[in-house]
């Protein structure tokens, strides 16, 4: 570093390089110089050319003066100039700086929020779900008390259930209360599906023998009696068997107790001329019917030959609802008659209100001619009206002198 003054000098500047290459140069020229005027002083006439030549030189030489002058000024510039690059330097540090300072403390406050946030709805949804799970549990206790409630009901049920199956057991280990059973389940199946007038409860029949229930058919087939039977023993013994010798004890017992019911039924309800050439057996049982129909087909032929057609609570409804449509048949039978001679009046009246048509389609064609007639008539006066309220009488009074002539109406309506 070169020091001159106030102002450092850096030989490693082009600029300072450059000046001190300058001033030797012009130390050099000084020399130079000075060796040329202790010359000049000894042959100062022989060297008139060269003093004129050291003219020029000196000129040169104060030119170069005013160069370095210059070129100081330039380098004084670029001091300054980096002087103040430097300051604005320092001050566009200082203001970054201070910039990135007051970004990292608003990210670190933003962070901390965003944490105590995150903290507290963290917290929030906890306690929500510890109060959800307090609440569903208590859901859960309630309904587990509410299914043990349930629980302890159906028990009852049940036990109760056991009990009328018991009674029902013992209903139906008694005959008389299992023809009764088997009553009560016809009367109920006959009652929903035929009319009250179409049947009648233990009728008493011209042989004196007393039917559990005759329905009213008409002729053919006529009156028709259904009986109920239960073969139950049969059955039981049937199911319980468990030997080869039991089974056929069973079977012949079936088809003992079937085979009498028949033969009962087709000796007391079909009677001739009475009542129809049939008679129905109902079995308030499915599982006797099927096992009827399904190992015991010699019996169901035998019920057909004589006549007697076994039916179960399914099958009877069915039948019932056949015989339902014959009854209504047969009193759409009985009503022709009646219903013919409402359709004659029937017809009459249709003919009448034609017949009253017609006079009102006269009356009307009448009406309408009228109008039109009325019409016509308006049509006529509006053209004659706006006639007269186009006549112009001032214009009449310019162009004619002395009186109006009078034209005729009639043809002035023309």
């Amino acid at each position: 570093m070169i020091q001159i003054g106030d102002v450092i000098l850096d030989p490693s500047d082009p600029l300072v390089a450059a000046a001190l290459i300058g001033g030797a140069i012009l130390l050099v020229i000084l020399i130079l110089l000075i060796m040329a005027l202790r010359a000049a002083a000894r042959s100062a006439r022989a060297a008139e050319p060269l003093a004129q030549q050291l003219g020029h030189l000196g000129q040169h030489v104060q030119g170069l003066a005013q160069g370095q002058e210059g070129l100081r000024a330039s380098v004084q510039m670029v001091s300054d100039t980096a002087t103040t690059g430097q300051a604005q330097l320092a001050q566009t540090v200082e203001q970054r700086l201070a910039s990135v300072q007051q970004q990292m403390q608003d990210r670190l406050a933003d962070n901390a929020l965003r944490s105590q946030r995150s903290l507290t709805e963290m917290q929030e949804r906890m306690r929500e779900t510890l109060h959800g799970s307090s609440k569903q549990t208590t859901t859960s206790l309630t309904q587990l008390q509410e299914r043990l409630a349930a629980i302890d009901k159906a028990q009852d049920n049940i036990t109760k259930l056991s009990g009328d199956v018991l009674s029902l057991q013992d209903i139906l280990s008694n005959k008389q209360t299992r023809g009764a059973f088997g009553e009560i389940q016809l009367r109920d199946i006959v009652s929903k599906a035929l009319p009250n007038d179409s049947y009648a409860w233990q009728p008493t029949l011209s042989n004196g023998k007393r039917a559990d229930c005759l329905i009213h058919l008409p002729n053919p087939p006529g009156p028709i009696v259904i009986d109920s039977k239960f073969p139950l023993e049969a059955y039981e013994a049937l199911r319980r068997a468990e030997t080869d010798y039991d089974l056929k004890q069973a079977v012949a017992a079936m088809k003992a107790a079937v085979k009498k019911h028949i033969a009962d039924i087709a000796a007391k309800y079909i009677i001739e001329g009475e009542t129809a050439d049939g008679a129905l057996m109902f079995l308030p049982s499915e599982a006797v019917y099927a096992e009827l129909h399904a190992n015991f087909p010699d019996l169901v032929r035998e019920g057909f030959d004589k006549r007697v057609w076994i039916v179960s609570p399914t099958t009877c409804m069915a039948t019932l609802n056949t015989m339902r449509a014959i009854l209504k048949d047969a009193r759409m039978r009985e009503q022709a008659g009646e219903i013919r001679k409402m359709l004659r009046n029937l017809h009459r009246d249709v003919e009448l209100v034609v017949e009253r048509a017609g006079k009102l389609e006269t009356h009307f064609d009448q009406a309408r001619r009228d109008v039109e007639g009325i019409t016509t008539a308006a049509e006529r006066a509006g053209k004659r009206a706006a006639k007269l309220d186009n006549f112009d009488f001032e214009e009449l009074d310019r162009e004619v002198e002395g009186p109006v002539p009078i034209t005729d109406p009639s043809r002035a309506a023309e």
